[in-house]
């Protein structure tokens, strides 16, 4: 039986401005006061498992343990199936320059190591979230969203981030990058996962 949320503030263990506002604005209904990491001036801990799970795990547990507030964190990233799931949990770390994070860069990786398999078309693959729910006593919930779709090249679309620009999700013809960012999340993998932590824990 997943536990209810009955606090009255939730700390979303993040500085993406972006992440803090959707669920934030997800949550409104509920009246739960929504607060970010970086307004609490939290140190974002370091990520050393292999999962997603693993990952959203320590960031949740963590800022729990510091605050005394429930904490939501998550891990999200890509998986392409020809090239074995990879990036996975690792998807932020092939955009690494050591001056920040260029996606066009790993996008670009993705293709040519897709090209260099000779992988046949379409190039299917899923962005992947796991949000996990973390109380001071310990106890966690784990909620996943899964966006089907496929890759394309060249690139399309101004919005979004990531690797946005070369996803199609199942079911649509544009890329997340060509979307309106509040139809998008209706259908992200970011949106499925909190859609189903307000079922499980304010339903």
């Amino acid at each position: 039986m997943t536990r209810k949320f009955s606090d009255n503030t939730l700390l979303v263990a993040t500085h993406n401005a972006g992440k803090l506002e959707e669920v934030a604005h997800l949550l409104k209904p509920f009246g739960v006061k929504v607060v970010g990491a970086a307004s609490l001036e939290l140190p974002e801990p370091d990520e050393t498992e292999d999962t997603f799970v693993g990952n959203a795990r320590i960031k949740a547990r963590a800022a729990a343990r510091a605050t005394g507030l429930p904490a939501l964190s998550d891990d999200s990233g890509i998986t392409i199936d020809a090239l074995g799931g990879a990036p996975g949990v690792y998807t932020a770390d092939w955009a690494e320059t050591g001056n920040g994070r260029d996606f066009l860069m790993a996008m670009t990786r993705a293709h040519d190591e897709l090209v260099a398999l000779g992988a046949p078309k379409p190039w299917t693959a899923q962005f992947r979230c796991t949000l996990v729910l973390a109380w001071p006593d310990g106890h966690d919930e784990i909620f996943e969203g899964i966006a089907p779709g496929h890759l394309v090249w060249p690139i399309r679309g101004k919005d979004g981030f990531g690797y946005d620009p070369m996803f199609v999700p199942e079911g649509h013809n544009v890329t997340f990058a060509e979307m309106d960012r509040w139809e998008k999340n209706k259908i992200s993998h970011r949106g499925r996962a909190v859609q189903q932590f307000v079922a499980g824990c304010f339903g």
